[in-house]
């Protein structure tokens, strides 16, 4: 086995370290870095990347690998090596944002070039110095401001070994979803590696029933990959074949009456859009018989506004 080089640091079989990769600076000259921890075994076996904070106020992602370094879970791993990266977007976080500042997602920014915005330059780093060493990987994310995700595991769609590593990482939703054009797990793809999105909570907010699954589900992935040994043990995941969004009808303020985790019928009222005036009341109707996976937590909507996700089988 050879020794691993990420930027101009040699991490040789059965050693670990902390890499420590520039990635700009602030306007007042103060340096930013993406700090990689690397493991190795010293038996050969796939490199697997465990990536958070690629959007800057999901912090459920950062806490998720953060923990795991902590609780020493990538420490005398059996085979391969593990690259984690609790926080990649540290513009955003600083600016309790989702976006670099100049409202830039580093997630539709992949591949990147070095001479383009800070969110291309953050997804170029990731792109050159990290991605070419990895055979897999698990990008965490939330939902949006105030959206809620019930836990859940994405796949690339027609991609049979991601189906495999999705279906292992054992989330209680599994889901088949297209590759977003530059986004990571795109770009992941076209470099031939397999890129998982994991997708819990929502954002600027500890959810401790995503954060438990997501690092249950990495154990479990892990294990299937002969890296540890866990007596997690494997949990049934729901597949669906579609997703669909209710959305507002009206708008108003909005009181959700079920909500992500719920099987739902058609026709069931899954909340209400009141008047603020107190005059008049609009039930929200489920379309389809479903699953309920995402919901919004906004108190007051507007017309089109996307209220729930439903899973269809």
């Amino acid at each position: 086995m050879k020794n691993l080089e990420i930027n101009g640091a040699s991490i040789a079989p059965g050693e670990s370290q902390e890499v420590k990769i520039n990635v700009g600076k602030l306007a007042s000259g103060t340096r930013i870095h993406i700090y990689a921890n690397v493991y190795r075994s010293a038996k050969k076996g796939p490199v697997l990347l465990v990536l958070g904070g690629v959007h800057g106020d999901e912090i459920n992602g950062v806490e998720i690998v953060r923990r795991c370094v902590s609780d020493g879970v990538f420490e005398n791993i059996q085979k391969g090596s593990v690259i984690a990266i609790s926080l990649l977007n540290v513009y955003g976080f600083i600016n309790f944002s989702r976006e670099i500042p100049y409202g830039k997602d580093v997630n539709r920014s992949f591949p990147g070039t070095v001479s383009g915005s800070l969110a291309s330059r953050v997804a170029r780093v990731l792109t050159k110095k990290i991605l070419p060493h990895v055979d897999c990987g698990v990008d965490y994310h939330t939902g949006g401001d105030s959206r809620y995700n019930f836990p859940q595991i994405r796949y690339t769609k027609g991609d049979p070994q991601a189906k495999e590593l999705a279906l292992a990482f054992g989330a209680p939703i599994t889901l088949a979803k297209p590759a977003i054009s530059k986004s990571l797990r795109k770009v992941s793809r076209d470099m031939g590696l397999t890129m998982l999105v994991y997708e819990g909570g929502e954002a600027s907010r500890f959810d401790g029933f995503s954060i438990n699954n997501g690092i249950n589900g990495l154990k479990r992935l892990m294990k299937h990959l002969k890296m540890i040994k866990t007596d997690i043990p494997s949990l049934p995941t729901r597949q669906f074949i579609k997703t669909t969004w209710v959305r507002a009808h009206q708008a108003g303020i909005f009181t959700w009456t079920k909500s992500s985790g719920h099987l739902i019928t058609k026709g069931e009222p899954l909340g209400y859009i009141n008047d603020p005036n107190g005059q008049v009341s609009h039930k929200v109707l489920s379309k389809h018989d479903g699953f309920i996976i995402g919901h919004n937590n906004a108190p007051v909507v507007r017309q089109g506004d996307a209220l729930f996700n439903i899973g269809i089988q």
